[in-house]
């Protein structure tokens, strides 16, 4: 399978004008960090840095309730600390999420447009 989708990029590069074959080759996928580092790389990369913040504070709220739960051996107390250490892991999850949504997002997008290129391609083929 690989091994045919390497001959159908070779296929497509050949048809393509260097500046198409440039731009296609920038659509190629992404690694790990690739994709991480492509979420500051949007319209809205603001939000990612104000989420990053949020999470990096709500993370830090997570270790203190922790170490307070962990030191303490009121029954009300324990309850306390052990909800707000509980909501601070919930948000820290939600926000995970909303980002791997969004290097998903980017993912589909990126494909999207490798097949607008074919689809011009091979358009440009048959006139």
């Amino acid at each position: 399978m690989k091994n045919k989708m390497h001959d159908i990029d070779e296929l497509i590069k050949e048809t393509l004008t260097q500046e198409e074959a440039k731009f296609y080759e920038e659509l190629d996928e992404q690694s790990l960090l690739g994709m991480v580092g492509g979420l500051f790389n949007t319209r809205n990369s603001w939000v990612i840095i104000m989420m990053l913040i949020v999470n990096l504070v709500a993370f830090t709220v997570f270790i203190y309730c922790l170490v307070q739960f962990l030191s303490t051996d009121n029954t009300n107390e324990l309850i306390k600390w052990g909800c707000a250490g509980f909501f601070c892991v919930m948000l820290t999850a939600m926000l995970k999420l909303f980002s791997w949504m969004q290097m998903d997002k980017n993912a589909l997008l990126r494909e999207i447009k490798r097949l607008e290129l074919q689809i011009s391609s091979l358009a440009g083929k048959i006139s």
